[in-house]
């Protein structure tokens, strides 16, 4: 276990959410190679955990890593969406979610998330039957434009879409290091910022539906707590970009907002007593400049906590 494959990113940070946490199970939604999950058993010797992914490698990876920890851990494969609901174990006192690609998946060449593999997958899940290079061949024009505009944020969509589409027309594009060649066309390099680093992550989130499995997760925990079994709990979230940030923000301001009259009513009349909980502090945590030197790909980390409140 001394080739780890991936730094957890915002690490102390996160141990510092779960610091009121005792017994019960804490819940590693998007476990990954276990950085953050071997950190919280370590910390906090008296709870339980679970572990969700969705990817086999991961998974196999990190049964190995948590093995000082045997007896103290259970790891389930699957989205975190379908996972959760159905977790019989209780009481869930910490959830933690992040939402980035990890280091490995980003850096070898044939799971084809990178502008130089020969690939072109970016599954998350390598069972899954959407890959990257069913969307970038046969998504018709408007469909691409759609993804590159709203999941990439990418402001010459129109003309990267165009030029995917005429490329194909000739030949299937195959690999990540085709494709982002021919968005290399469309836009120039100049600064420290891939070219294709917006389009290929639009096309990512497509593949995996991640911006549906945030809402998923935010819709499970609400229903959860609502059913009564999330009191006290903590919530982690650490996002990447600023539309998974968005979801994340305006859910927990919605679980935090106490008055729900309409903004025109004279006066109050619902007792302002409806919100779930808090959030542990207004604006995201980002990396420090020590964490940067050390974890580059951490700059774009936000993570936002919020604590649903106990019955009263």
């Amino acid at each position: 276990m001394n080739n780890i494959p991936h730094i957890p990113v915002l690490l102390d940070e996160v141990l510092d959410g779960f610091s009121t946490i005792r017994e019960g199970y804490f819940v590693d939604c998007t476990l990954g190679y276990a950085g953050h999950s071997e950190a919280m058993l370590e910390t906090y010797t008296q709870i339980q955990h679970i572990g969700i992914d969705r990817d086999n490698e991961a998974l196999a990876f990190s049964k190995a890593r948590l093995e000082p920890f045997e007896g103290r851990f259970k790891l389930y494969k699957g989205t975190f969406t379908n996972t959760l609901p159905i977790l019989e174990e209780s009481p869930i006192v910490g959830v933690l979610a992040d939402f980035g690609v990890s280091s490995l998946q980003l850096d070898k060449m044939e799971r084809g998330f990178s502008f130089e593999s020969e690939t072109l997958d970016m599954r998350m899940d390598t069972t899954a039957s959407l890959s990257a290079y069913e969307v970038v061949n046969e998504y018709p024009q408007d469909k691409l434009e759609y993804i590159l505009n709203h999941y990439g944020e990418v402001r010459s969509y129109k003309q990267v879409a165009s030029a995917i589409v005429q490329a194909r027309s000739v030949k299937p594009i195959e690999s990540g290091k085709e494709l982002s060649r021919i968005i290399c066309t469309v836009i120039p390099r100049g600064g420290k910022i891939h070219p294709a680093t917006l389009s290929f992550q639009g096309i990512r989130i497509e593949v995996n539906n991640e911006l549906g499995e945030i809402e998923g997760l935010l819709e499970v925990l609400e229903a959860k707590y609502k059913a009564g079994e999330l009191e006290g709990t903590i919530v982690s979230l650490i996002t990447f970009h600023s539309l998974e940030d968005r979801l994340v923000k305006n859910r927990y301001k919605t679980w935090a907002t106490k008055c729900i009259c309409d903004s025109q009513a004279m006066r109050c009349t619902c007792s302002k007593d409806n919100d779930l909980g808090k959030m542990l502090v207004r604006k995201p945590i980002v990396a420090t400049k020590k964490e940067l030197k050390i974890n580059a790909r951490s700059r774009s980390a936000k993570l936002r906590t919020f604590i649903f409140k106990k019955a009263k």
